[in-house]
């Protein structure tokens, strides 16, 4: 959740700076936890998550500043998507692991009693 969050926040940062700055990929993702790893080539995601992320760099820094607004502006809405399903299944799992270690919980204190 944390890291396709963090690439939707990265995007905008990215967009603005191109439309009104010139800064470097480097220094605009320098607030973030896993963007400087992730400009470096590390995998921070396995399977299709890390495979979305790679196409998504892959096109970065490789034109023109207009060819980049147009398309990061066209990742925006896909890269709100996979925030947005990442963070109800983050939503979900939590509530679901919560629920299950209170089960063990109540188990325990009943073969303890």
């Amino acid at each position: 959740m944390s890291v396709f969050s963090e690439l939707y926040e990265f995007n905008e940062q990215l967009i603005l700076t191109l439309k009104f700055s010139r800064s470097s990929m480097d220094k605009i993702a320098e607030p973030f936890k896993y963007m400087p790893k992730i400009l470096n080539g590390e995998n921070v995601l396995s399977g299709n998550d890390g495979k979305i992320v790679n196409d998504y760099l892959e096109n970065l820094g490789k034109t023109d500043a207009l060819s980049q607004i147009d398309y990061l502006s066209e990742r925006k809405s896909v890269l709100k998507k996979y925030k947005e399903d990442s963070f109800s299944d983050y939503k979900k799992y939590s509530s679901l692991y919560v629920k299950i270690f209170f089960l063990i919980g109540v188990m325990v204190a009943v073969l303890l009693a």
